[in-house]
C-alpha cells in the first residue's frame, strides 16, 4: 500500500527554521517524484519544491527559492524539507505527494506549520 506521512510541522517565529519529513511506504523515493505543497489558510494549495529523481532535478517556487532546501534520504525513503527564514506567509498546511504536479492520488495528511510574527 503507497502511504505518504508527513511530519515536523509546528509553531515557530518569523525568521526561525523547521524541517519537514515526508516517510514513504510501499514505493521508493528513488523512483519517483516526490513533491512538497503548501496551502495558506483561505487559499489553494500550490507547490513549492519537488525533487525528481529520474532526471536528477530539484524545483522551488520563487516564493521559497534561497530559503527552503528539498532532499532526499534513501536509506530513510524520506523526503525532507528544511525551511529556514521563516515568514508569516509561510503559515499553512504542507502536504507531501508522489509528484510535482499535484495530480497524482497519493498524498500525505499534512503537516500545520505556523509562523508567528
Amino acid at each position: 500500500e503507497v502511504q505518504l506521512v508527513e511530519s515536523g510541522g509546528g509553531l515557530v517565529q518569523a525568521g526561525g527554521s523547521l524541517r519537514l519529513s515526508c516517510a514513504a511506504s510501499g514505493f521508493s523515493v528513488d523512483d519517483y517524484a516526490i513533491g512538497w505543497f503548501h496551502q495558506a489558510p483561505g487559499k489553494e494549495r500550490e507547490g513549492v519544491s519537488c525533487i525528481s529523481p529520474s532526471d536528477h532535478r530539484i524545483f522551488y517556487s520563487d516564493s521559497v527559492k534561497g530559503r527552503f532546501t528539498i532532499s532526499s534520504d534513501n536509506a530513510k525513503n524520506t523526503v525532507d524539507l528544511q525551511m529556514n527564514s521563516l515568514k508569516v506567509e509561510d503559515t499553512g498546511v504542507y502536504y507531501c505527494a508522489a509528484d510535482c504536479w499535484g495530480t497524482t492520488d497519493y498524498w500525505g495528511q499534512g503537516t500545520l506549520v505556523t509562523v508567528s510574527s
